[in-house]
């Protein structure tokens, strides 16, 4: 019977599990000892990771769940030299709210030229969100764009004229036009123009595949190539693209999943001992 038990406890080192419930559009950190790690897989699928930016013998992995049909059930695994470790993540609704919005209709029911348009921005963003930089192009904690009041969280569903158009992919910020808008951290810009829904718009690549977005604006003052500092000014707020009055719209791409930008910065600022933004 003692043989029995040593070897169920052995296994159980082995092969450590937790369960983990998470909201979906929200992002998770995962930290793991370095020594003798092999690999850390998705779904059996192999995945990135990088050092802890606190501790050099412990690495981080991020798994973001998307807010669109998120899968139910992810297990994401550590692979060492002689054992295991597992996190099976259990995807949650959340308690996300609506919001009417109205709007012009043509930015509801845009033209079939404006569509092309449209199709042809979505794939030029996804494009560059499917390009991960192995590298941190960042050096400290993450803070947001202005200090100001928030007028609409992440995820809440949207109805524009009457019609449910979409989700709220980020968050919004109160601004008048012409606010000073500070890029939430270093990076390189990887697009800065006019686009049909966004407006005015920049996104910041920070390498570790997570991004930063500031849409809306009434004027641009990067360009595409850019090496950005934390804090500097990268634009003015305004009120172009679909809105229904001036204000910044920041939001967070993490491995091309769309996150909620506060609970993402709050979590990885928490890497630096520090949850406040």
């Amino acid at each position: 019977m003692k043989k029995i038990f040593i070897f169920l406890f052995f296994l159980q080192f082995l092969f450590a599990e937790q369960n983990i419930d998470l909201i979906k559009g929200q992002a998770l950190f995962l930290e793991f000892d370095k020594k003798d790690l092999q690999k850390i897989t998705l779904n059996d699928k192999k995945i990135n990771f990088f050092i802890h930016p606190n501790n050099k013998n412990k690495v981080v992995t991020i798994f973001s769940l998307p807010y669109k049909n998120p899968t139910k059930k992810n297990i994401i695994k550590a692979i060492y030299t002689n054992k295991e470790q597992i996190y099976t993540i259990n995807s949650l609704e959340g308690a996300y709210k609506k919001e009417f919005i109205q709007v012009t209709p043509n930015k509801v029911f845009p033209s079939k030229e404006k569509q092309k348009q449209i199709a042809n921005e979505f794939k030029e963003a996804s494009l560059i969100y499917a390009n991960y930089t192995p590298n941190t192009l960042i050096k400290t904690n993450f803070q947001k764009p202005l200090d100001s009041f928030i007028t609409s969280s992440f995820g809440k569903a949207r109805i524009f004229n009457d019609k449910l158009a979409s989700y709220h992919s980020g968050t919004d910020f109160r601004a008048k036009i012409g606010t000073k808008i500070k890029a939430a951290n270093s990076g390189i810009v990887k697009l800065a123009k006019n686009r049909y829904y966004a407006g005015n718009s920049i996104i910041i690549d920070h390498g570790y595949g997570i991004y930063s977005q500031y849409y809306h604006l009434s004027k641009i003052l990067v360009k595409t190539g850019d090496k950005i500092e934390k804090g500097q000014i990268i634009g003015l707020s305004g009120d172009s693209g679909r809105v229904n009055g001036p204000h910044l719209h920041f939001g967070i791409i993490v491995n091309q999943k769309q996150v909620d930008p506060i609970d993402f910065i709050q979590k990885y600022n928490a890497l630096f001992g520090n949850e406040k933004i």
